[in-house]
């Protein structure tokens, strides 16, 4: 029989044990083996972020970034410094330039990461720009009937997600097109020509996703987070056709004149989001014109607001679309940073 001594020791013995295991981030993978590796922190808790995929393409471009005081520092350290904690970044399938490849995308994960930031994939499907305007299918997958397509779609979430969680990385959340107010990859995933062609991708995309990891969650994207009857157009489209998700996201990008009515319609919105159907609701985008920094500080502390007051903590968190964008990067006016590269007061919108 063990004397308490002896018991005692066990105890602390299991204890430590415990909190090694905890503290390492231990994972199972899909197959089942054991991985290691460090979990940002604090996982699980609101999302405060930013999409800086312009990042690497900008500083190739001789682009520099410096804080408040003016000292040059990564953009990251910045960002974090005004209480991001996540980072989202877009993948295109074959882009001209490279930037937003599979091999861009994983050199500013890895950055991310090495800040011990989150991270938020968003899939375009496309070789370029996909938004509510144009969702062009990747050059490569033109000729494709629409099984072969569904099949692509699949296959490229697998691999762009099996590169990331090869170098450790795994996506909390990750979105299965961006912006598809219509649909996506043209003409065949046309919302409003075939809804169950687009609730097909989305579907495909959301295996893919659950291939890899099981705990990422879903992200289906639509723009103007203010309108009711779109979102439900969408959605209800997509739950009469077998698709699935976790998260509805949304973009917000009012003027300093509306974004009060437009916060306010936005909530009702969400609201409508998680009594229908159950959803997270995740704002992926938003910006104001730089012009409009005191406003846009005032948007953002409003919209979160709106977004953590979601019943049973369904509001999971803001994100501001290519804030480091300065002097109209790329013609781009909707940044939060200035002509000479420093954060304007609309980023302090994400501080306590």
């Amino acid at each position: 029989m063990l004397t308490k001594i002896e018991l005692k020791s066990m105890k602390w013995l299991s204890l430590i044990l415990l909190l090694i295991l905890t503290g390492s981030g231990c994972k199972k993978s899909v197959k089942g083996e054991t991985q290691i590796y460090p979990l940002p922190d604090p996982v699980g808790t609101y999302a405060l972020g930013a999409d800086v995929s312009w990042l690497t393409e900008m500083e190739a471009n001789g682009k520099k970034f410096y804080n408040a005081a003016g000292e040059q520092q990564d953009l990251l350290k910045i960002l974090k410094d005004k209480g991001i904690n996540t980072i989202r970044l877009r993948v295109w399938v074959n882009p001209a330039s490279g930037y937003c490849n599979t091999a861009d995308v994983l050199a500013k994960a890895k950055r991310a990461k090495a800040m011990n930031m989150r991270l938020l994939i968003d899939f375009h499907y496309s070789d370029s720009w996909a938004d509510p305007g144009q969702q062009n299918k990747p050059a490569a997958w033109v000729n494709h009937d629409f099984a072969t397509l569904k099949t692509a779609v699949y296959n490229h979430t697998v691999e762009v997600l099996n590169v990331l969680k090869t170098n450790k990385i795994i996506p909390e959340w990750v979105q299965v097109g961006n912006e598809t107010n219509n649909g996506m990859l043209w003409n065949e995933g046309k919302a409003s020509v075939n809804m169950k062609n687009f609730a097909d991708l989305v579907l495909s995309g959301y295996n893919g996703v659950k291939a890899v990891n099981p705990a990422t969650k879903v992200v289906v994207h639509i723009s103007n987070g203010y309108d009711n009857s779109l979102f439900r157009w969408i959605f209800d489209g997509l739950k009469n056709n077998g698709a699935k998700w976790d998260v509805v996201g949304m973009s917000m990008y009012p003027s300093a004149t509306d974004w009060s009515a437009k916060n306010t319609q936005c909530l009702a919105n969400m609201t409508d989001m998680v009594t229908r159907y159950g959803s997270e609701v995740m704002i992926c985008e938003l910006g104001m014109p730089v012009s409009e920094a005191v406003a846009c500080k005032a948007f953002i502390k409003d919209l979160i607001a709106k977004n953590k007051s979601l019943p049973n903590n369904k509001g999971l968190g803001v994100f501001y679309w290519e804030p480091q964008s300065y002097n109209s990067w790329s013609g781009y006016k909707l940044g939060a940073f200035d002509d000479s590269g420093k954060p304007t007061v609309a980023m302090d919108g994400f501080l306590p």
